[in-house]
């Protein structure tokens, strides 16, 4: 992933939560995943629990790695 389009999306999930608030639940977050993200349900909440479990030191460690390794779409299925 290029470094515009990571800013791009990191612009747009900033704002997403933003416009939540920091009392957001669960569900808010990922109806808004799947309604301003083009999410399904399961990957919205497949991806609240991965970012919940790991934050972003693991994540951006797993990103590098899948784009070194020109995995755009995993096995997982979402």
């Amino acid at each position: 992933m290029n470094e515009l389009m990571t800013e791009t999306l990191l612009a747009e999930y900033e704002a997403m939560v933003t416009d939540l608030g920091k009392d957001a639940t669960h569900e808010q977050i990922v109806r808004a995943l799947v309604e301003r993200g083009d999410w399904t349900e399961q990957g919205a909440r497949e991806l609240l629990q991965l970012a919940r479990r790991y934050g972003t030191s693991i994540l951006r460690n797993a990103l590098a790695l899948a784009a070194a390794m020109k995995i755009e779409d995993g096995n997982a299925g979402l």
